[in-house]
């Protein structure tokens, strides 16, 4: 009998290895990753540069609290700033990220309402639970924190309705991941952009999952042509090892002076050596360009063969962050089981959705190889 809490809903399968972007099971079967660990794994399974970065910081030191200085907090915050002028603070997951970004905004602006989107996910904890607009993660938890507000995606009649001199922040994804892989329209969030800024309200961009590559640019904002005021990280970030972080524009540091936030082990050595090392891999040029080449020749090869598919209601998605939504939500499950049979593992987002996360490493020939047991599979599920 298992001593852990019911809270996942586990498959019958545990895997024990992972080579580049494969996982091996305990009975040593391998299957190909379009999950990436739920964007996590943004560079595959036993990273041979990853693996020594760890290593070496392993065998200097693990830990320091933040008391004193720490460099690799420091270079890491110059690479995820690039050359725009923010500021970081680290933590160690997305929902962390999430919470120290709700209490910036309220700090900074002095305003306590917060704007989220309808189907958005932003973590458990009650801060970014608030913030999330599905009702499914709410239950059993009210009452949530006051004044959050949720309305639809891609619209600008309610967020107008509701935008007022309270509002501290617009809180979004670019793509709804847990919604159902949803893209934002990219004129929608121009003008969500300009009505923010004229009414002195912060955006604060949610790239927990669409961050570290995984759309074909660094941050998703980047296609967008936007520079947030806040931008939230984890996930892909540690390629594995917890590592959250939330970027905020350097006019606001004095909103988190000393004692205003914090977290023990947030920036601790090994997250920050391994997460710069993902970051100098990722953040190339030629590297993310593959990722959008072979993003958009995935989305071309599911549309080539699924577009009259009658149980395929929508393909959509950017970069390797691509979503199948299905007509009926039971469909989904059938996917997943006979996908993990024939040695391909998947995702489900929102009620009917497939969701394909696939290592951005993963060559163009797994990548096909993939995809075509993907199609297999829905046209058996169609005939059936």
């Amino acid at each position: 009998m298992t001593k852990l809490f019911p809270n996942y809903s586990r498959r019958a399968v545990e895997f024990v290895a992972g080579e580049q972007n494969y996982l091996i099971d305990s009975d040593g079967k391998k299957y190909l990753d379009f999950t990436s660990g739920i964007g996590v794994m943004n560079l595959g399974y036993n990273h041979p540069q990853l693996n020594q970065v760890l290593e070496e910081q392993a065998s200097k030191i693990w830990h320091t609290p933040n008391l004193y200085e720490n460099s690799l907090q420091e270079t890491l915050a110059k690479q995820l700033a690039g050359d725009q002028d923010y500021l970081a603070y680290f933590c160690n997951s997305g929902a962390e990220a999430n919470e120290a970004a709700i209490k910036l905004a309220r700090k900074t602006t002095g305003k306590s309402k917060i704007i989220t989107f309808e189907q958005s996910f932003h973590g458990r904890t009650f801060g970014a639970m608030s913030a999330t607009g599905q009702a499914s993660i709410h239950e059993g938890f009210y009452p949530l924190l006051p004044e959050f507000v949720y309305v639809p995606y891609n619209s600008l009649d309610e967020l107008k309705r509701e935008l007022d001199g309270n509002t501290a922040a617009v809180m979004l994804e670019l793509v709804q991941g847990e919604g159902g892989v949803i893209p934002a329209d990219k004129d929608w969030i121009q003008e969500l952009v300009a009505l923010c800024e004229s009414n002195g309200t912060l955006v604060i961009v949610d790239e927990v999952q669409t961050g570290i590559g995984r759309t074909g640019t660094f941050y998703a904002s980047e296609a967008y042509g936007i520079e947030p005021d806040i931008i939230t990280l984890a996930k892909g970030l540690g390629n594995g090892f917890p590592v959250g972080a939330m970027l905020g524009k350097s006019k606001y540091a004095g909103a988190f002076q000393p004692g205003s936030h914090g977290s023990t082990f947030g920036g601790n050595k090994l997250g920050m050596a391994v997460a710069g090392k993902v970051t100098e891999l990722i953040r190339q040029r030629d590297f993310l360009n593959e990722t959008a080449k072979k993003g958009a020749a995935a989305l071309s090869q599911l549309k080539d063969n699924l577009s009259e598919l009658p149980i395929v209601v929508d393909i959509r998605g950017t970069g390797l962050m691509i979503g199948i939504e299905l007509s009926e939500s039971q469909l989904v499950g059938a996917a997943i089981d006979k996908l993990e049979e024939n040695g391909v593992i998947v995702l489900k987002a929102g009620s009917s959705v497939l969701r394909l996360l696939p290592p951005l490493t993963m060559n163009e020939t797994e990548l096909s190889e993939g995809i075509e047991k993907i199609c297999q599979v829905l046209e058996e599920l169609a005939d059936v």
